[in-house]
Formats: C-alpha cells, structure tokens, sequence
C-alpha cells in the first residue's frame, strides 16, 4: 500500500504561499516587461528558453507520497495527474470518511510520464558519474555569433563587447569542446566545424558532464518535467541555480551587459579564463547537491524500475 505523509489545509496553503511568493521576485517582472514589448537578456531566459510558464511555476505541488486535506484541496481533484483518496486509504490514514483529501496519482503520472521519468534519471545518474570538466570557459555563446555578419544576428538588440572582428578572433584563438547539444545547434554554421566535439540528441546521455553550465541549468528541466511528483520547493531551488548559472553564462559571454548590471567576466584574457573557472567549479559543486537531491527525490515518487533505466541507459 502507498505511504503517505498528510498536510492540513493551513499547513499546505502556507506553503502554497511561500512558493507563490518566491515564484512572483522572478516571475512579476518578466511577465511586466512581457506585456510592456521589453526584453531582459538574461532574466527572460528561463521563461523563454525553457517551456514551464510563469503560471505553471507558480502552481505549487506538494509531490507524490502527499495527502492535502480540507475542501480547498478538493479543487485539485481535476488537476492533471491527481486524484481523491477513498473512504478504505482515509480510514487506514485515521481519517473520518468523507473528508476532502487528494494526492498526487502515481500511477496515472507514470502511465503518460514513464519514459521522461526514465530519461530523466538516465541523464541526471550519467551526468553525475562523469569527470567534470572545466575548460570551455563559456565559448559556446561566442560560437553562436561567429561571423555573424553572414547568418542572422542573434540578440540582435545587444552589442558584441570586441566588435564582430575582435569577437571572431577569440573564437579562433582557443580551442572549443563544448558538450551539451542545446548549446551546440545554436552555432552559426561556421563556428560548429570549429567544435572538437559533436553533440547530438542521440548522444546526449553519453556526453553530459557536470561542469557544464548548461548542464546545470537543466537540472530545473528536469525538475519541471516530473511535475507534479517531484515537490515544488526541489523544483524552485533547481530554478533559483539555474537563474544564477544562467548570469554567469551571459557575464562570459561577448556581449555588453554592463548597462544591464552585468559587468562582463573577460574569459579572453588568463585572468577572466581563471575566474571564469573558479565560478564554474563553484556550482558544479552546488549542481551535484541538487542532481543527487533530484535522483532520489525521482525514485522516491515513482519507483522507476532500474531495468527500464539500464535499457535507456544503453539505446
């Protein structure tokens, strides 16, 4: 029989709060500036970038294994992926018959989500088994805009910190190795050659290395995704990471953010190269907590079975 830990209604809905209002610092403005026709350059991105909506994110899910009591959480009956308790699971829990309760529906959440769940831990358990490796030093973003004066301008409201010339000189004078395909299909069509690498979808469960800062970043993808059997606080501590990687990442990138309060991290120079490791190495470290949390919370809420993740693992 399924264990369940059971939440009142004022236990849960002050925490529906708290994450409504943790969600609101970074959601309020995007959706303000939305609505205004103005773009943020790095504080759009998780909004933009990834397919969880503002609205979505403020929906706060307790995760699967937790029972909301009181008519307020009866409204949850019809969400996606929920269910009611029956008067058998009530009386076994030590509550009266009748009493409004629902939980997250393991079952029907595996039966559409199986295989992202078992992607997921494919990814998450790989990625964290690897060496990370430290020496990109965020050229990624300089590879996307590569000559760019022949392909279509990327951001193209922003201005190159070293003009195009200067930009194009740093992407030939060091080596690229970047590892995460979501990074590497935006290159310009001259700067992928460029790449010692070449990542695919295909090869993705093979490639994925800690260090990477997109790698990090998707730590919150994965979280969303396993929406709503993974508990919203792990979703938001993944977002809140990815919403600090993703400044650095543009900080090293060659565009000119000082305006926007972003002073640039000058990875073309020895200097900028060590701070910019430094950096990386310090959330690899906060990545790691996360990706481990995350892998476990996984199991706990849907059982996945490890043959299915060893076929995944080996397709």
């Amino acid at each position: 029989m399924e264990q369940f830990s059971v939440l009142a209604p004022d236990q849960w809905q002050a925490l529906e709060r708290a994450h409504q209002d943790r969600v609101s610092r970074y959601a309020d403005p995007y959706l303000a500036r939305r609505s205004a026709g103005r773009k943020h350059p790095v504080e759009d991105f998780l909004f933009t970038y990834y397919t969880q909506k503002p609205g979505q994110l403020r929906r706060w899910h307790p995760g699967a294994g937790t029972v909301l009591l009181g008519p307020p959480a009866a409204a949850r009956s019809s969400w996606k992926h929920y269910r009611t308790l029956d008067d058998g699971e009530l009386a076994g829990l030590g509550i009266a018959a009748g009493t409004s309760a629902v939980t997250v529906d393991r079952a029907a959440f595996l039966a559409d989500r199986r295989d992202a769940v078992v992607f997921a831990d494919v990814i998450l358990r790989g990625t964290a088994a690897r060496p990370a490796q430290f020496g990109c030093f965020g050229l990624h973003e300089w590879a996307m805009v590569y000559h760019q004066d022949r392909f279509d301008l990327r951001h193209e409201y922003l201005q190159l910190r070293l003009g195009s010339k200067g930009t194009d000189k740093v992407v030939e004078d060091n080596r690229i190795r970047c590892t995460h395909f979501d990074a590497f299909r935006f290159y310009t069509p001259d700067a992928t050659p460029l790449n010692e690498l070449e990542p695919t979808r295909e090869n993705q469960r093979q490639l994925e290395q800690p260090g990477c800062l997109h790698a990090n970043m998707d730590l919150y993808k994965w979280a969303y995704k396993l929406t709503p059997a993974l508990p919203s606080e792990l979703v938001m501590d993944c977002f809140e990471l990815s919403w600090r990687v993703r400044a650095m990442d543009m900080k090293a990138s060659p565009y000119d953010l000082a305006e926007w309060g972003y002073p640039p991290i000058r990875i073309e120079t020895p200097d900028g190269k060590a701070d910019y490791v430094a950096r990386q190495r310090a959330f690899a470290q906060e990545a790691a907590v996360l990706r481990s949390r995350l892998t476990a919370a996984l199991h706990t809420a849907t059982a996945v079975e490890e043959r299915d993740v060893d076929h995944a693992r080996t397709a």
